[in-house]
């Protein structure tokens, strides 16, 4: 699904990423643990061909991200990738299911009842005409999640997903992902400080200035 092999990202004088290699394959759940500010959001970024890589490669399925230009890269990230921030990117002035709905209005899709469908998947059903002012963070993440899940990616990033939540609801979202992907065969990886949120990863590696190194 996802392979990187000698990954180097730089910041002028400065290496974020060195040699990073990574494989998840269809199905499997993934942690990323590591300091603040080391690169978790970098390595991320670059899986999403966000950001341009200065060595290395990037697979996923039989397209080297890598290599791509930006418009086939937009489709790539459109049509088969999901995303979950820390900061929910929730848009304020449209309903929980108009959020929902925008990964599919983004490929055409319209009158689609997958958006309430997911919404019950994450224990919102009910709440689909209410604004996001109305809702907790944990319900507001939950709104991300579906988001980030009802295009039915093959491919999850998640970026600090419960930074901003209490230990309840962060637990309850980590929950939800996992299940959610494990139902899907989709794969994910979670990026976190936490070594508690990726307990519940298949596998987990530590990202530090040496390198990524497989810890559990």
């Amino acid at each position: 699904m996802v392979r990187l092999a000698g990954v180097t990202k730089r910041f002028g004088a400065r290496s974020v990423l060195s040699a990073v290699s990574l494989e998840v394959a269809a199905g499997e759940y993934v942690g990323i643990v590591g300091d603040s500010g080391i690169g978790k959001s970098t390595l991320l970024n670059v899986i999403a061909g966000l950001e341009p890589i200065d060595s290395g490669t990037i697979w996923f399925d039989q397209d080297e991200i890598s290599t791509m230009d930006d418009d086939a890269l937009a489709r790539l990230r459109r049509d088969r990738f999901g995303f979950v921030f820390q900061a929910f990117h929730v848009l304020p002035h449209l309903t929980v299911e108009e959020n929902v709905a925008l990964p599919l209005l983004l490929r055409g899709i319209s009158g689609s009842d997958k958006p309430r469908a997911t919404l019950a998947s994450v224990g919102l059903a009910g709440r689909e005409a209410s604004l996001p002012r109305e809702l907790s963070g944990g319900e507001l993440q939950r709104v991300a999640i579906a988001r980030a899940l009802v295009g039915e990616p093959a491919l999850v990033l998640a970026d600090e997903p419960t930074g901003n939540l209490d230990p309840e609801n962060a637990l309850q979202v980590l929950g939800l992902i996992k299940k959610l992907v494990k139902q899907t065969g989709s794969a994910a990886i979670l990026a976190t400080h936490s070594a508690q949120a990726a307990a519940g990863c298949d596998r987990v590696y530590r990202l530090s200035v040496g390198g990524l190194s497989l810890i559990g």
